[in-house]
């Protein structure tokens, strides 16, 4: 054939990359990987291994040691003995190991690349010029991040972790290890990494490459193996961290088997991410973005654009020119450089990929896809275009995780941000609009962790990167992401054990009745800026020192969370009220709050028989919070972060929205109010359920709120038993994050009732908490508690 025939025909020939390398580096290894532990290679304690498939052909690749629960527990030895020496190395010493790693990917990114494409079946041209450019670029971020740790002011305030249990997904298997390794590493942790069964081979290269790198035995061990092994890693009681990116469904049991334990967890999960199309978008370059959002990777993204949604003047010619670029995508083989859409990771992910399309057909959606035969055998699924679909589709609601783009119309903005929050994820979103006016409109509207303006994918290892709702918690990448591998040196909680007060109210007889100074008043809840009797008509009484009855409140029960989580849900205008206004109010409770010193010292001596100059340094105590709460409500901000692209990544502070609250007994106002300030200084609306042996002085509170601006619904007082009324918001699935402070048992019921749509959760862990000392319970810490990031791309240029 001539040159002539191939310009008129304009067909991609074959352009396979050489795999010789990689096949050599396996060769190598014919007889079975080991197990990376204490900086030796070792065969499993059992000899068991799993069998590594290449999912394009279904060719075995490797054999990968099962690692046993006891080689777990010897790689998380090595761990716990490496990690003070891995520390006092300093910032400086671990710089150069994170430059070294880094410096060895370059070289041998070609390698990585290859067995990267061949292990997961994603494109070449992907795995080369995407994935590990961006590896080498989280070491070389980190080990700057090494090096200044110490110099910054806020984190040399903190302290490394400890232990961290890392589990990567198989969709990103060498740009996820690189996500968690390289912060972990750099803030002085150790780690044991477990990578997914099906796509290890790039993890046990890495640690290869670590050993050349020069990092001390015990810093970083790698366990290979299945399920079983992950949950011997995520129980282990010397694991201070786990960091996890995989499901939703497995982050919840990750929630649930953690909760009491007192790992810190980092959880980054599924994902339905909409993108937006408004009719004065470039519809060409937007035909673009969707290729990359749903089709990269096979789809195989916690972050795919899976939700198309198109405004509908502009929907038949949008689709009309999907459709066209649709019929150009190639399908084939992941080592040939001209072909856009690689092998799924297996034969299991296409079966449930076709099943789910198979559903959405048969519940009235109308499914394209391009004509033509994809390669006989493998793991692969065509691009597809699912349209007539409505939102209870479980195309349009599940997460598919495959080349399978689920598309719908809208007419007006408001009706688009509906449709886009219309999911219980909230990882990503794109919005494509001329009008960086009306974009940048949209933005914050979008419960979501990253949007992309007239992009998609857009990733940095200075940009932090997570999601909101079911689609996890913690942040990786950039500043932010230090902050899950770091430990404030002075937190708010002490050595000691969380006691309980000795009780001020009691189901037995009290002794006597304290005589009636004034008319008998029983305190009501607070709910949506109104005093509300009970729902269940009862009442319980509240006793002194003396166990005479002082007052009654009232029994709070289901129902009044329900109305107290419906009021706090209808005042979201207060999370956009801008920072200064919040701020403004803040001062004005202080202000009132201190009027009333008197009365409220009087009422602690009530309560809890100190003297009268605790009573006041309580008082004072208080008033000293709000005031530091209001000065950081308009400075704890976020900024744009430094990326090596002509785009602007811009980080928005948003409160976390509806949090309820348990307060504590120990320091009955000044603990209220510790809690309440940096909660609404941030933005969200609470729920506050005060201690039942002290309720008074939160229900007296509500008399300064009534006076100080507050708009209704942003704080709700519903008074009863803490701990069973702290169990009703726990599970409630429209609380999105919950503080609570109490004994231990406690504390671990929260945290495991709070996995049901992956609530935020602060927990003093059964640890006493000093409520007078403001370098523990003031400053930026506990506005970072009561907020999340969001990340704005922006590209620029012509």
């Amino acid at each position: 054939m001539s040159v002539a025939d191939y310009f008129d025909m304009m067909d991609y020939a074959p352009a396979p990359e050489s795999q010789k390398e990689a096949e050599a580096w396996l060769q190598r290894h014919a007889a079975g990987f080991g197990l990376f532990v204490d900086g030796a290679w070792c065969a499993p304690a059992d000899g068991g291994y799993l069998d590594s498939l290449n999912p394009a052909s279904g060719a075995p690749l490797g054999r990968i040691a099962r690692a046993t629960v006891q080689d777990v527990d010897k790689a998380v030895d090595a761990a716990v003995r490496a990690q003070p020496e891995w520390q006092a190395l300093g910032g400086h010493g671990r710089a150069r190991v994170l430059y070294a790693l880094a410096r060895l990917v370059q070289r041998h990114s070609r390698l990585l690349a290859v067995l990267e494409s061949l292990d997961n079946g994603k494109p070449i041209r992907e795995s080369r010029d995407i994935d590990v450019p961006l590896v080498a670029r989280h070491f070389y971020h980190h080990a700057g991040w090494a090096q200044l740790l110490d110099q910054d002011a806020e984190l040399a305030q903190h302290a490394p972790v400890g232990v961290c249990g890392q589990i990567v997904p198989w969709n990103f298997p060498l740009l996820m290890l690189a996500w968690k390794i390289a912060p972990a590493l750099a803030c002085g942790n150790t780690v044991v990494l477990k990578p997914s069964e099906l796509t290890s081979l790039s993890a046990l290269k890495f640690a290869e490459l670590a050993e050349q790198a020069g990092l001390p035995a015990g810093v970083l061990n790698l366990v290979t193996g299945d399920g079983q092994t992950g949950e011997a890693l995520v129980d282990h009681p010397q694991i201070d961290k786990i960091a996890f990116t995989g499901s939703t469904a497995v982050g919840r049991r990750i929630r649930e088997r953690t909760a009491g334990s007192g790992k810190a967890l980092t959880l980054e999960l599924g994902g339905k991410s909409p993108f937006i199309v408004f009719d004065d978008a470039d519809l060409d370059a937007a035909v673009e973005g969707v290729v990359d959002a749903i089709w990269f990777n096979q789809g195989e993204v916690c972050c795919a654009g899976s939700r198309l949604l198109v405004q509908e003047s502009i929907a038949e010619d949008f689709y009309s020119r999907l459709r066209r670029r649709m019929a150009t995508l190639r399908v084939g083989s992941p080592l040939d450089k001209s072909v856009d859409v690689g092998a799924l990771v297996d034969a299991r992910q296409r079966q449930r990929i076709a099943a789910m399309v198979s559903a959405g057909r048969e519940a009235g959606c109308t499914v394209w896809q391009a004509d033509g035969e994809g390669p006989e055998t493998g793991a692969f699924y065509p691009p597809t275009l699912c349209t007539d679909l409505g939102t209870d589709n479980p195309l349009w609601q599940d997460e598919v995780f495959g080349p399978v783009l689920a598309a719908m119309t809208f007419r007006t903005p408001d009706e688009a941000v509906q449709l886009a929050n219309n999911t219980r994820y909230g990882l990503a979103a794109s919005v494509w609009s001329e009008s960086i006016s009306l974009a940048l409109d949209i933005v914050p509207q979008l419960q979501c962790g990253v949007v992309w303006v007239n992009a998609t994918n857009m990733l940095d290892a200075a940009a932090p990167f997570g999601g909101y709702r079911e689609s996890g918690f913690g942040r990786e990448g950039g500043r932010e992401g230090l902050f899950e591998y770091l430990t404030p040196r002075l937190g708010p909680c002490v050595a000691q054990s969380w006691q309980a007060p000795a009780a001020s109210t009691s189901d037995a007889t009290p002794t006597a009745t304290a005589p009636a100074a004034t008319i008998d008043r029983t305190a009501k809840h607070y709910i949506g800026g109104k005093q509300v009797r009970p729902d269940g008509g009862t009442s319980r009484p509240v006793q002194g020192t003396g166990r005479q009855i002082i007052g009654d409140v009232g029994e709070g029960n289901r129902k009044d969370i329900r109305n107290a989580v419906e009021a706090a849900r209808k005042a979201g205008s207060w999370s956009t009220t801008p920072a200064h206004g919040r701020a403004q109010i803040l001062y004005y409770l202080a202000e009132n709050l201190e009027t009333r010193a008197p009365e409220f010292a009087d009422r602690l001596r009530s309560l809890t028989g100190c003297d009268q100059k605790a009573a006041e340094a309580e008082v004072g105590g208080a008033v000293h919070r709000l005031f530091t709460a209001a000065a950081w409500a308009d400075k704890f901000a976020g900024g744009v972060d430094a990326v090596p692209m002509r785009a602007l990544a811009v980080t928005l502070r948003e409160p976390l929205g509806v949090l309820a609250i348990a307060a504590p007994a120990e320091a009955p106002l000044l603990g209220f109010v510790s809690l309440l300030a940096p909660a609404i200084a941030a933005g969200n609306r609470v729920v506050i359920v005060p201690a039942q042996t002290a309720p008074l002085s939160a229900t007296d509170f509500y008399q300064v709120l009534e006076t100080s601006d507050v708009p209704d619904g942003v704080v709700n007082i519903v008074t009863g038993d803490r701990d069973d009324l702290s169990d009703v918001l726990a599970r409630h699935l429209d609380v999105d994050g919950i503080w609570y402070v109490g004994p231990a048992d406690g504390c671990r019921r929260i945290e495991a009732a709070s996995a049901g749509n992956l609530k935020q959760v602060w927990t003093n862990q059964g640890k006493a908490v000093d409520w007078h000392d403001p370098a523990r319970l003031e400053g930026p810490s506990w506005m970072r508690r009561a907020s999340q990031t969001k990340t704005v791309w922006i590209p620029y240029g012509a």
